[in-house]
């Protein structure tokens, strides 16, 4: 049986409040995916925050409104609370690939863990990019695709579209909840390409 766990990305106030439409599609996701939360950890399932903490000395970070987001100690780099409980784990990253110079895949092997969810924003930048690189670390890779939300929904879609086509199970937050508690396989088999 897999083991799986749970990963978020950004869902930071700097990031979520960036601009009024990202706002709105998490406000959007938020409901659903604070009850998927709770069913994952209901179910014993990891959840692990990706959090973002930019370095002020990287010149290649996105300045929002003149400033650099993000920082370490400020209130806009704090994970959103209604996302967060005690039991959860969080690991910094500095980059948009969970896997990139963090403690990410050190802590999923001492658990374990084979197969890994992605959720959180943007889909097609920290989405795409974690579940290559989890993918290549031959984990599983599982993205809800309403636990994922980009700024504007046709970059969401194609993100959508390319990691079914390439590195993951692509499936509505639903139906993997009720397949793990029901302890159903998921059929990885990669995706032949074209």
């Amino acid at each position: 049986m897999p083991r799986y766990a749970i990963l978020t990305n950004d869902l930071q106030r700097d990031l979520v409040d960036k601009n009024s439409d990202r706002k709105a599609n998490v406000e959007r996701m938020t409901p659903g995916f604070v009850k998927f939360l709770d069913e994952m950890r209901a179910l014993s399932v990891p959840i692990v925050h990706l959090q973002l903490i930019y370095d002020e000395g990287d010149k290649k970070i996105e300045l929002h409104d003149g400033r650099i987001p993000v920082l370490r100690g400020t209130p806009g780099a704090e994970l959103m609370p209604e996302f967060v409980e005690p039991t959860d784990v969080i690991i910094e990253k500095k980059k948009d690939s969970g896997f990139f110079e963090t403690t990410l895949d050190a802590f999923l092997r001492a658990e374990k863990i084979d197969t890994v969810v992605i959720t959180g924003m943007q889909a097609q930048v920290c989405i795409q990019t974690t579940a290559a690189d989890a993918h290549f670390r031959g984990y599983n890779v599982v993205v809800p695709s309403d636990g994922v939300v980009s700024t504007r929904d046709e970059d969401r879609d194609r993100a959508l579209q390319w990691l079914a086509s390439y590195c993951a199970v692509v499936l509505p937050m639903e139906d993997l909840t009720h397949r793990i508690a029901a302890g159903q396989a998921i059929d990885f088999t990669p995706v032949p390409l074209p």
